[in-house]
């Protein structure tokens, strides 16, 4: 594993993909509880929403790709190890995005509300290029809406109001809204199809 030794952005890959699976569990418990209306529901939510926008955040991660390229000197170790790697990350972290919408999509349908699942994913788009854009030009994290929300709103809110910013985020949204109609199809196509094999199976057993 030598050549990990040498990917300078290895350690921030790895707490980028922890905090994107990480999720996960939580997504889960949240959208399969039967406790919507409670205090500790609406807690847990909140900080689920908080911390999604670092799966898609991923996606911004190829630029650590470049630094990396120009540090190994083996182009077999970069076609072979690094490219790879950081292709499975990206994929990674955006499909746990994709599998906490849908988890979503779930929870609504199940209580009734699947006319809002369309308007919830734009609007989670929405505010995870935010998000993103945040993190990647202004370096905040989702810790700061805890540690020093005034500013982040604050200064958040001032970037917002440049047309620089809001070019850059809307092709965000644009990216994240496309990806993720493709990545929800391929997603759930697969479920089916598991479902699928498990019903034949179960059947001629």
């Amino acid at each position: 594993m030598a050549i990990i030794n040498h990917i300078t952005n290895f350690s921030t890959l790895k707490l980028a993909l922890l905090l994107a699976f990480g999720l996960l569990p939580l997504g889960i418990w949240i959208y399969k509880s039967k406790y919507g209306s409670s205090t500790f529901w609406w807690l847990g939510f909140v900080v689920f929403y908080a911390f999604l926008p670092n799966a898609p955040y991923l996606l911004t991660d190829v630029i650590h790709l470049i630094d990396d390229i120009r540090t190994i000197q083996s182009v077999w170790m970069i076609t072979l190890v690094l490219i790879p790697l950081y292709i499975f990350v990206i994929f990674a972290g955006f499909e746990a995005y994709v599998v906490s919408l849908i988890n979503l999509g779930s929870h609504l349908h199940r209580v009734g509300k699947s006319q809002w699942i369309l308007g919830i994913e734009i609007t989670t788009h929405a505010l995870s290029a935010v998000g993103i854009y945040w993190g990647r030009f202004l370096r905040f994290n989702s810790w700061d809406l805890v540690t020093q929300p005034d500013y982040l709103l604050t200064r958040g809110v001032e970037e917002l109001l440049g047309k620089q910013p809001l070019v850059i985020i809307a092709i965000t949204f644009a990216i994240l809204t496309g990806l993720y109609w493709l990545m929800k199809r391929v997603t759930l196509g697969f479920v089916r199809q598991s479902n699928r094999r498990m019903n034949i199976h179960s059947v001629n057993n």
